[in-house]
């Protein structure tokens, strides 16, 4: 490539600095589904390592090791269909409606971090009502959409709940998680905050598209 530099000095060499460049600005594109489809919604924790620019910008010098990635999966596919990372204080609910915003969905599964009244008012807008969100053991019986799904699960008790939406299929956002986590670790190592949220949707990104091969 250096001789051929020399030859056309417009074609520029891919040195190191230009290959990290190009590989730190990458950003694989999630392909949009419009079938409509069961999804499977979660969090999880990955540590930061180079922890120094995200201490002082983000928490002013509170000691913090972490970020949380969001997503939603396909159950069927095992697919990714959104991603969403923040510092480790977003509650899971906060992030939800930009993980399903842009999705046709047949329904959705979630952990009681799901359990909010906005996520069951969100659901309720795009035509989901009752959800396959796992509830609160208080969470009372009303006209509002939570309280709509707090009656279906006392009606049908947890056994039949769980068998109506099928809620064990939410085991696929989980076999996600743990599946990039086998790939490429349980870090990043990015030092600003920014890098950090580029490193961590690329590495599952990267995770989705290999697994399409």
């Amino acid at each position: 490539m250096r001789k051929l530099g020399e030859l056309l000095p417009e074609l520029k060499v891919a040195d190191y600095t230009r290959l990290y460049r190009r590989i730190r600005d990458l950003e694989i594109e999630i392909p949009k589904s419009s079938d409509k489809i069961v999804v499977a919604v979660d969090s999880t924790g990955v540590k930061v390592t180079n922890r120094g620019e995200w201490m002082r910008k983000t928490h002013r010098g509170e000691r913090r090791g972490w970020i949380k990635v969001h997503i939603a999966v396909d159950v069927e596919n095992k697919r990714l269909l959104s991603i969403e990372v923040t510092d480790e204080k977003t509650k899971d609910s906060k992030m939800f409606e930009p993980l399903v915003e842009d999705l046709n969905l047949k329904d959705c599964l979630g952990d009681g971090g799901y359990d909010d009244k906005e996520v069951f008012e969100i659901l309720e807008k795009k035509g989901l009502d009752p959800p396959g969100i796992k509830l609160r053991k208080d969470a009372k019986v009303g006209l509002s959409p939570r309280g709509q799904a707090a009656k279906e699960f006392q009606e049908l008790g947890y056994e039949e709940w769980k068998k109506k939406h099928e809620y064990g299929k939410r085991w696929a956002v989980e076999g996600f998680f743990s599946a990039v986590k086998r790939c490429f670790g349980e870090t990043v190592r990015a030092a600003s905050p920014a890098g950090m949220v580029r490193e961590a949707k690329r590495k599952f990104g990267l995770y989705n598209l290999v697994t399409k091969i």
